[in-house]
């Protein structure tokens, strides 16, 4: 559950429930000054060794001098999000040996509510939660179907730096103070429990909430840290607001508090509905672990296909909303105290493809808490560029915080990556298109100026044929093996740089011109542009990684950098560029199915914009298969855990928004200023309805096939601009007014 800033896991055990709380700006660490200050001074040796082609120890000098001060990501004042803590309730039983029966633990997609029943000798017990953003507080119900049956003990706790305390006759107090990496005074939180019952007794004793014998029970949960920075509330006093944040709620009803939880969550949900026909009726009524297995075994259920993409859409609302955090790795849901990875924001893929489904699923307005956090980096980006680079502009590697980190983190083979700030402004432009939002552009545009300024700075000419390329730079997390068996990550103008970088000079040079501001920068930029090194395919028919045709180190790599430009880049398409289509085709063959959930949902998306709607399905087969464990692994892995958490392994979100955005991609694209209807349609999905889901330049448009065909198609106008649609090679014009709707049929004729 969760509200974008309040997260929970209730785990439904009989006798003893453990309810895992969350707040998303509980981050140890702190601000710091990661930068090597003389850093740049080191840039021209590094180029000359790159251009001599001395990767090595163009390397070698990267790490010994262009990697952050500190531990990085390893380090004390980097910080690691973590667990908020844990409300143990502990049920009393006068039987506790009396079977349990009708167990049903469930999550209803379409209102956000948790619901848990059970019947234990003759009493049937619920418990029902949710997590409410118009309130601020989660909210516990306990009921049974006999009077004062209801008995509990119920405690605050979290691994370390805690202090719980009684809060009045009826509540619990949790206080503490994070780590912040230098004096161990960082964030302060505070987290409140707080008990209404009808009937029976509620008692505090020390650190412990005793109820006995009620008819019902709820539990309010409030929580808050005094984080300021770029996102969430403002607080100097945690404990104070969550105190005011229960006494509001308390004064409500549950039903008021459910209906308006329900209102807030559905304006978002129900803007997009999709169904798919269950391979078999009965199993799409089976729990949903049993569905998992069925599904592995039968050659995949379009169903379960289908719930995996509602509960995408449910995570991104129930983990990032306006005024808040954006998803981070765990989206908002973590357990411990060392988080994986730290759950904090790559920019190497991860954070962006939390949003990859945001604009196409109609869920733009949610993108706000990432568009914050990239407008937050400009002023120490712009630091880490001069220290670095000595470049105008602003830039951010790979590793992000609350905190403002923009260094390369701590090893040139991964962290040197200088191409997040680029996909990330990849976004904004993206979010334009979509909407066409000219006010939005305007405050977008200073962020986009800012980081096309830092890679028109970052470009040298290489010799061979005088393109200009960025330099250095990596392949994300991929490494090549040189002619003298040396192995390298650094290089010259890998393909992802070329492709992000003349991705980002188009959309600053058109932002400009729609603006009408910045000629003499957008002119650099043209001519930059035209001069940059192009996308390349090797003599295997591939597409190249780098700009030289090395040897590949891991030819089944899980990363698929060098196909940016075909998703979620605009540059290769079937229609535009066949034989870099055909080149993208065969890089991913080669590459390979296998690979952790990202990289499962990632190659989904490229073979639907490959249009191959099997092999796509193939994939998100593959990313909806049980999990083998929790161990981290990298050569394999993916899946979903029971609750549809993806494995990457360990848990790790980001597919669970990747798979969804590639399911998207197979229904709806827009990429080329056309609305292509059903372009990547599985033999498999035979009969299927979506509405809700958002085009390029305004549109919405609702689907719905039968036996793998077209039956009909809606589109809706927001702005009125000129459009066509695409459907099984017959292109048609549409004119449609603004706010007006146009309805095809399978041909494309309108009625």
């Amino acid at each position: 559950m969760g509200n974008g800033r309040l997260g929970a896991m209730m785990f439904g055990g009989v006798d003893n429930e453990r309810i895992v709380l969350n707040e998303s700006s509980v981050w140890s660490g702190s601000r710091q000054d990661a930068d090597r200050p003389d850093a740049y001074k080191v840039l021209p040796e590094i180029r000359r060794l790159l251009l001599a082609g001395k990767n090595a120890d163009a390397e070698a000098l990267v790490n010994a001098n262009f990697t952050c001060q500190g531990g990085g990501s390893g380090g004390g004042q980097y910080g690691c999000y973590q667990v908020l803590g844990n409300l143990h309730l502990n049920f009393l039983s006068a039987d506790t040996n009396a079977a349990v029966t009708n167990y049903r633990r469930e999550l209803d997609l379409n209102d956000a509510v948790t619901m848990l029943n059970y019947e234990r000798d003759g009493v049937k017990f619920s418990r029902e939660m949710f997590a409410s953003k118009p309130d601020e507080v989660m909210v516990l119900r306990l009921t049974a179907s006999k009077s004062q049956q209801i008995s509990f003990v119920a405690k605050l706790d979290r691994p370390e730096r805690f202090e719980t305390v009684g809060d009045g006759e009826n509540g619990l107090l949790m206080t503490g103070q994070l780590d912040n990496g230098t004096d161990g005074k960082g964030v302060k939180y505070a987290a409140r429990i707080h008990a209404i019952n009808k009937g029976g007794s509620v008692s505090v004793s020390g650190n412990v909430l005793s109820v006995s014998n009620a008819d019902e029970v709820i539990l309010f949960i409030a929580a808050a840290t005094d984080y300021r920075g770029f996102a969430g509330r403002q607080l100097t006093d945690p404990a104070a607001a969550t105190l005011d944040d229960l006494n509001a709620a308390a004064k409500k009803s549950f039903k008021s508090l459910r209906k308006a939880h329900v209102a807030d969550y559905q304006k978002y949900f129900q803007r997009v509905a999709f169904h798919l026909d269950p391979a078999d009726a009965k199993v799409a009524n089976e729990p949903t672990l049993k569905r998992i297995e069925w599904a592995k075994a039968n050659g995949g259920d379009p169903n379960l296909a289908a719930s995996y993409f509602n509960f995408g859409r449910y995570l991104l609302i129930s983990s990032s909303r306006p005024g808040g955090f954006p998803a981070n790795l765990q989206g908002i849901w973590a357990e411990e105290i060392h988080t994986p990875w730290t759950g904090d924001w790559h920019l190497d893929v991860n954070v962006e493809m939390n949003y990859w489904p945001a604009e196409v699923c109609n869920l733009s307005d949610l993108t706000e808490p990432l568009f914050a956090l990239i407008a937050s980096l400009q002023e120490p980006g712009a630091k880490t560029a001069k220290d670095y680079y000595n470049a105008r502009g602003w830039v951010a590697h790979v590793i992000e915080n609350p905190w403002g980190f923009t260094s390369p983190a701590e090893s040139a083979n991964w962290g040197s990556f200088n191409g997040g700030s680029a996909w990330l402004c990849q976004h904004l432009w993206d979010h334009y298109l979509f909407t066409r939002d000219t006010n939005f552009l305007a405050w977008a545009y200073p962020i986009l100026k800012g980081s096309a300024q830092f890679y028109s700075d970052l470009l040298i000419e290489e010799p061979s044929h005088h393109w200009l390329v960025i330099a250095p730079a990596n392949s994300p997390e991929n490494h090549f093996e040189m002619a003298d068996g040396k192995q390298a990550a650094i290089g010259m103008g890998p393909t992802m740089s070329q492709q992000l970088t003349r991705y980002l000079f188009t959309a600053c040079i058109e932002s400009s011109k729609i603006l009408g501001t910045d000629e003499n920068f957008r002119n650099e930029l043209i001519a930059k542009r035209a001069r940059l090194a192009p996308t390349q395919i090797g003599s295997d028919g591939r597409i190249m990684e780098w700009l030289q045709e090395y040897k590949e180190a891991e030819v089944h790599h899980r990363h698929v950098s060098h196909l940016w430009g075909l998703y979620p880049g605009d540059e290769i398409s079937l229609e535009s560029t066949p034989d870099f289509a055909a080149a993208a085709r065969k890089s991913l063959l080669v590459r390979g199915d296998d690979g952790v959930g990202w990289s499962l949902a990632y190659k989904a998306a490229l073979w639907a914009r490959l249009d191959d709607g099997n092999r796509a399905w193939s994939l998100v087969q593959k990313a909806l298969a049980p999990a083998n464990g929790m161990e981290m692994r990298y050569d394999g892995g993916g899946g979903v855990y029971p609750n549809l958490f993806d494995a990457c392994p360990p848990f790790q979100i980001d597919a669970n928004f990747g798979v969804p955005a590639a399911i998207a991609e197979m229904l709806l694209q827009s990429q080329d200023g056309k609305i292509h209807l059903l372009p990547a349609l599985p033999d498999d999905w035979k009969n299927g309805k979506v509405t809700g889901l958002r085009a390029r330049g305004g549109f919405q448009v609702d689907i719905s096939w039968q036996n793998g065909k077209l039956i009909s198609a809606t589109v809706h106008s927001d702005l009125g601009e000129p459009c066509s649609a695409n459907y099984d090679g017959k292109i048609i014009s549409l004119q449609i007014k603004k706010g007006g709707t146009m309805r095809l049929d399978g041909n494309l004729d309108s009625n």
